[in-house]
């Protein structure tokens, strides 16, 4: 079969999906096709299932024998409400959730992994430029391919990036962030956590230059305020907030996580999302640029959301939408073209359903972003780049199309995304991680011996 009819048989679930779970007309705008994730549509309504129809990828204009949707039999879709996979502890050494960590350099750009271990440590590997190892003084800013435990923390139950909430409610943060600390930065660099000075929380989450935390009464927030993620601009200035302040939110259902880029993004028990920052990625339509005050976004019923910098994803039912801001073709990289932008949910095209969703930044003139999603069935998708085989498919091809990645040894619960690697929490709690190993990305041992394939992660 061409990859051409490979791709719209692996796309034929997705679109039969959306047609079953909207009940009127979809109002069928021009969107800009290529990357399966980098479309645009815009509507007037505020519910993504009618902003737009399901995009495939198409032909790979570049070549690319990737296998767009190997052994998926087309069928008809029927309603889709499951989350992702849980995780049951095998054996010892066991991870019980994934997170990247964050850049302390231009050119790492958060290229490491943190895990929280079933005893409730957490150990990290990848780029240590800026201490976001956690591993002390004596470990500096050295990268490594070896994962170790971060050091001092315990009875962890919440993880963000290089940010730990423990049973108590305590949160800490360590590497490059805003740590309410230094009183002439919004952040600084610490290689061991640091203590918030916060009320007692259940998430915290952390931007490049912005925290906010879940407590008891509702979401609070603090450092740079450039996009507004602190509060509105007539009541603080663009510099730091020093001080964690409340955020006015609109009336709902508690809110059950948080999501900090550059935009923030408070999700409630309901699925729906609360949104406020920079535009894009605030997932909704909005004049003002940034825009500092917390609205609906246009997504609901969203199990999972994830945000990288300028450009965010989520599933919801099955699907998948992505918006913000796009670098969609390989090929165009050059300052002449400028990223696309999203400002409303776009659906994804995937080969069956998805229950969890990762991104990449769009770094503008470097090379275009990455999607890899978690379906329900345990197998991982990957799309977009794949200079060092990010998307796991054995080759080093762009994936115009999601590719199911090969060689996993069991199913995924959760995966996520660096610009050039891409890590698996398998439900049996192991990890599993591919594509370019300058840092130690791979966690394997060996630091520079990328691989196309996954690699067993050697948590310690």
């Amino acid at each position: 079969m061409s990859i051409a009819g490979r791709s719209e048989r692996a796309m034929h679930f997705t679109r039969r999906l959306l047609e079953r779970r909207t009940q009127a007309a979809f109002i069928i705008l021009v969107c800009v096709a290529g990357l399966a994730g980098a479309a645009s549509c815009s509507s007037t309504e505020a519910d993504p299932e009618r902003d737009g129809i399901a995009v495939d990828g198409g032909p790979d204009s570049s070549g690319s024998t990737g296998d767009a949707a190997p052994n998926v039999p087309v069928r008809d879709a029927a309603p889709f409400d499951g989350g992702p996979l849980p995780v049951v502890c095998e054996s010892a050494p066991c991870a019980t959730a994934l997170v990247t960590t964050r850049g302390g350099r231009a050119s790492d750009r958060g290229e490491g992994f943190c895990a929280l271990l079933q005893d409730g440590t957490v150990a990290c590997w990848g780029a240590g430029g800026a201490g976001q190892l956690g591993r002390g003084d004596d470990a500096g800013t050295t990268d490594s391919a070896t994962p170790a435990r971060v050091v001092g923390l315990h009875d962890i139950v919440s993880l963000d990036h290089t940010c730990a909430v423990d049973a108590t409610g305590a949160a800490y943060c360590w590497g490059t962030g805003p740590f309410l600390r230094d009183p002439l930065a919004a952040t600084t660099t610490e290689r061991t956590p640091v203590k918030l000075a916060i009320a007692p929380a259940t998430k915290v989450a952390v931007g490049a230059s912005v925290g906010c935390a879940l407590v008891e009464n509702g979401v609070v927030c603090w450092g740079a305020n450039q996009r507004g993620q602190v509060a509105p601009f007539e009541t603080a200035s663009f510099s730091a907030v020093l001080a964690a302040r409340r955020i006015d939110v609109p009336s709902g259902a508690p809110f059950r996580d948080l999501v900090v880029g550059d935009a923030t993004f408070a999700i409630r028990t309901d699925g729906t999302v609360v949104s406020w920052g920079a535009n894009p990625p605030l997932g909704r339509e909005s004049s003002l640029f940034p825009d500092p005050y917390p609205m609906p976004a246009a997504v609901h019923d969203i199990t999972t959301l994830d945000v990288a910098e300028n450009n965010a994803c989520a599933t919801s039912g099955g699907v998948a939408y992505c918006w913000g801001t796009v670098i969609q073709d390989p090929n165009q990289l050059v300052y002449k073209v400028p990223p696309l932008s999203r400002a409303r949910p776009t659906p994804v095209a995937t080969p069956e359903p998805v229950v969890q969703i990762a991104t990449t930044p769009a770094i503008e003139f470097a090379k275009p972003q990455r999607w890899c999603a978690c379906a329900a069935s345990g197998s991982v998708y990957c799309w977009g780049d794949n200079q060092g085989g990010q998307a796991g498919d054995g080759t080093k091809e762009y994936a115009t199309a999601p590719v199911k990645v090969k060689g996993l040894p069991g199913p995924a619960a959760a995966v996520r995304t660096t610009t050039e690697a891409t890590c698996a929490l398998l439900t049996s709690g192991k990890v599993y991680c591919w594509g370019t190993n300058f840092y130690g990305q791979l966690g394997s041992g060996n630091i520079r011996e990328p691989s196309l394939t996954p690699q067993e992660v050697v948590l310690p």
